[in-house]
């Protein structure tokens, strides 16, 4: 469904699960799980997976902050792509990974809900991507001190919201980590 031409392929998009990222997560430990879970099932289907990790003045490259969690572990041979910005295409190597693999279906997990994770599906829908959210693979820290909703009504919020995106000739959507689907999007 894409609209991105000679793209049939689907990647996985592992965003900024990074220790200073979502050590005081919401359901940080549940989510992590199932980002793993996503990550094994799209090794075992041999999806590409893509890392995704975030530096920022708070966030300085090469600090324990900085670096994926223990839980986690890129392979080898999995793209590592370095941003500075939420969306995960601006000024990086991510569309440059994407097309070499011929990918124009992405399935997205990670952190933050409110930042990177919106910022980088929106990015890919404008892109001419399909986007799918794991609904239960994502996560936020507590913003409510700044006005900010609660953690789980802002991933419900993102989850309703991009259930229901619809853009021409692509396709959005959500769906849990038990129903992860990498092949064709229906």
């Amino acid at each position: 469904m894409t609209t991105l031409k000679n793209r049939p392929n689907t990647a996985l998009l592992v965003v900024d699960v990074q220790n200073g990222v979502v050590r005081e997560a919401h359901e940080r430990d549940a989510v992590v799980a199932n980002v793993a879970s996503v990550v094994d099932t799209a090794r075992r289907e041999q999806v590409p997976v893509i890392w995704v990790r975030h530096s920022d003045e708070e966030l300085a490259a090469g600090s324990d902050d900085w670096r994926i969690v223990p839980e986690l572990t890129p392979g080898d041979a999995e793209a590592l792509v370095e941003k500075n910005y939420g969306d995960a295409f601006e000024d990086t190597t991510l569309e440059t990974v994407l097309s070499g693999l011929g990918v124009g279906r992405l399935v997205v997990v990670g952190a933050e809900t409110d930042a990177c994770i919106r910022s980088t599906l929106h990015g890919a829908f404008a892109r001419g991507y399909d986007a799918t959210l794991v609904s239960d693979a994502h996560t936020t820290g507590d913003r409510t001190p700044w006005g900010a909703p609660p953690p789980d009504q802002v991933i419900a919020h993102t989850n309703l919201y991009w259930t229901y995106q619809t853009a021409p000739g692509r396709t959005a959507g959500t769906v849990k980590t038990k129903e992860v689907d990498f092949g064709t999007p229906s």
